[in-house]
């Protein structure tokens, strides 16, 4: 399903990410694609790939995004409000670094404060992380609590399955819409 999958959003999207590395190219000095380590599967390292949403700067590697982060350009903004940025991570589950679905990959950085902090986080390495996952869909992305994002995704690991995972991808558009996100899952609250 991840190939399958993957491949087809791939050639249906070319052409937004053409338009986009094209705006990318144009907005702001800097290659289009960022390249970051984050950590997967078993606690293994791979390399993302995103289109460049910021200006080159010396915390791409440990600096949290926030709302109004003066280190997006313009264009990015527009880019991350849509999640288009994120589209070439396509080729990340392409190459088995990734999955459609599953726990949403860290920087090794982050890995390491997250696990000092919630003992339980490790565990989020058991499957492949994916390009969106029940987190996501929950309404937990960017700026959003570690714990219950943690929670979100421990509950997908002991639940998935190709109906969940189906589920999970039909309802991600509607999270990324310029509404917000209207998904129903948006307001529940996991318990700990």
């Amino acid at each position: 399903m991840d190939l399958v999958g993957a491949s087809s959003l791939l050639l249906l999207s070319s052409p937004i990410l053409l338009a986009a590395a094209l705006g990318v190219r144009l907005s702001s000095d800097g290659p289009i694609l960022f390249r970051q380590v984050r950590i997967g599967k078993n606690g293994e390292e791979f390399l993302l790939y995103k289109l460049r949403s910021m200006y080159p700067n010396d915390q791409e590697d440990c600096g949290w995004t926030r709302e109004g982060d003066a280190r997006v350009t313009p264009f990015g903004a527009l880019l991350r409000r849509f999640s288009i940025d994120e589209l070439p991570q396509l080729w990340n589950v392409i190459k088995g670094d990734m999955s459609l679905v599953g726990p949403r990959p860290e920087t090794p950085h982050y890995v390491r404060i997250f696990s000092e902090r919630y003992p339980d986080y490790p565990k989020r390495h058991a499957v492949r992380p994916g390009l969106t996952g029940l987190a996501q869909i929950m309404g937990l992305r960017g700026d959003t609590s570690i714990y219950r994002r943690l929670k979100a995704d421990l509950a997908y690991i002991g639940h998935q399955g190709l109906f969940f995972d189906l589920a999970i991808l039909l309802l991600t558009p509607a999270e990324i819409l310029p509404s917000g996100g209207k998904s129903s899952l948006r307001k529940r609250e996991m318990r700990p």
